[in-house]
């Protein structure tokens, strides 16, 4: 009997994904940065992390 032919997937290009969140940009003017990262600074966080909570502070204040 014949052996089966085997398939192999092949393998995505670029880098793996690093989480399941999209990734969302937006182009900020240079002194709100500056105030993203001395929020972020004073609260402990990376930039990224001080968005989303500002975001979420935002966001609940609206409501």
């Amino acid at each position: 009997m014949a052996k089966s032919i085997k398939v192999h997937p092949k393998k995505r290009r670029g880098r793996p994904a690093t989480g399941k969140d999209p990734l969302v940009s937006a182009r900020l003017p240079k002194p709100m940065i500056a105030d993203i990262e001395a929020w972020a600074i004073a609260n402990g966080v990376g930039r990224s992390e001080a968005l989303r909570r500002l975001v979420e502070i935002g966001l609940a204040s609206g409501k």
